[in-house]
C-alpha cells in the first residue's frame, strides 16, 4: 500500500452514529424535562398540604 492509495481512501460512513447520538441526547433531555415537571408538580402538592395544615392550626 503506497502513500497515495492510503490518502485516496474515503473515510468510513459515520452518519448513523451521529444520528444515534442526537437521538440519545434528545431522549435524555426529554427525560430530564419530564423529571423537572414531575418534581414541580409534587412540590406544588406539598405546598398545598402545608397551607392546609397551617390553616387548621
Amino acid at each position: 500500500m503506497t502513500l497515495s492509495s492510503f490518502l485516496l481512501k474515503a473515510p468510513k460512513e459515520t452518519t448513523g452514529f451521529m444520528v444515534l447520538g442526537y437521538v440519545v441526547i434528545f431522549g435524555v433531555i426529554l427525560v430530564y424535562v419530564y423529571s423537572l415537571k414531575r418534581r414541580k408538580h409534587n412540590l406544588e402538592l406539598d405546598l398545598e398540604l402545608l397551607d392546609e395544615a397551617d390553616k387548621e392550626d
